[in-house]
């Protein structure tokens, strides 16, 4: 799995005086942003750096940068080891309590704020979301931690062990995060009976219409895959592909998944229509330029 949205690798290499010229000119729809794993809201060498490129980028837009817990070291901690199910349900509260955002959002997600933000979208459709992109979000999870540099890497030696040890363990399951969306493709049933977050969003257990309208509602989602990602396993995640069941070696996209072929998730129709955009930047897991974020993310915004 790996890092997964820890702070230090999001330094973006972001090149100060890129001469991308002046702002947009004119407010564009609220932005909600979602930190990854080992982040926080508003650390200023990564989602306090996105808001402020937004709000200069995009004048008069709204931008929140949501935050678990009553501080930024309580939503770092959060971020490890708050019941992402319980996450999902808080931002929910958040969202729908904030005037600003009554008339509809953009979300960006980031790593594991991808696959939760797609939760908000499934499950709390007031108010509602617009447009999803997911940067190196995991929405079919992930298998595997093969490293975690930065400040958070002790944390994630105690995650790489505990996942080992018995990722679907009910007390693991409902207190580390990240065994939330650990996909395990040689223990499929035990994934399918177990998972308390990602076998539920991705429609493991059976269809709930109501997630499956909420996502469809979505004027477009796109998921950018890092290029050169060697924290998240397997990277195709990151564009809803995963292993081939029962081995771990074998990757198959999306459109070969059950998931897509059945339209479990309406992921199928979204396809037919041109709302399912896949893109890619060459980079190690969310490493990208302040110039490659304005040129390619800000349009969607818009």
């Amino acid at each position: 799995m790996a890092a997964l949205g820890v702070a230090v690798p999001l330094l973006l290499g972001l090149g100060l005086g890129l001469g991308l010229g002046p702002g947009l000119g004119r407010a564009a729809p609220p932005v909600v942003l979602w930190h990854g794993m080992g982040d926080s809201c508003c650390n200023p060498r990564s989602m306090g750096y996105i808001r402020g490129l937004l709000q200069r980028r995009l004048p008069g837009t709204y931008v929140l940068s949501l935050r678990l817990g009553a501080s930024a070291l309580q939503d770092v901690e959060n971020s490890f080891f708050m019941n992402a199910n319980d996450q999902v349900r808080e931002v929910c509260g958040q969202l729908a309590a904030d005037p600003h955002l009554k008339g509809g959002y953009n979300a960006i997600g980031f790593s594991q704020g991808g696959q939760f933000l797609r939760a908000v979208a499934q499950r709390c459709s007031s108010p509602p979301m617009l447009n999803l992109i997911s940067v190196g979000g995991q929405h079919q999870g992930v298998f595997g931690f093969p490293r975690c540099p930065g400040e958070s890497s002790h944390i994630c030696d105690w995650i790489r062990k505990t996942l080992d040890l018995g990722a679907y363990t009910q007390a693991v399951q409902e207190h580390l995060v990240q065994a939330e969306y650990w996909h395990d493709p040689l223990r499929e049933e035990d994934y399918r009976k177990s998972s308390l977050f990602l076998a539920d969003i991705n429609q493991e257990r059976g269809i709930n219409e109501t997630y499956k309208k909420n996502l469809m509602a979505l004027k477009r989602f796109v998921m950018v895959k890092f290029l050169n990602d060697t924290m998240v396993d397997p990277p195709i995640s990151e564009w809803f592909g995963f292993y081939k069941s029962g081995q771990a070696k074998e990757t198959i996209p999306l459109r070969e998944t059950p998931l897509y072929t059945e339209d479990r998730l309406g992921l199928q129709e979204m396809d037919k229509a041109g709302k399912l955009l896949f893109l890619g930047v060459e980079g190690e897991h969310l490493q990208f330029s302040e110039q490659w974020f304005c040129a390619t993310i800000l349009p969607f915004l818009q």
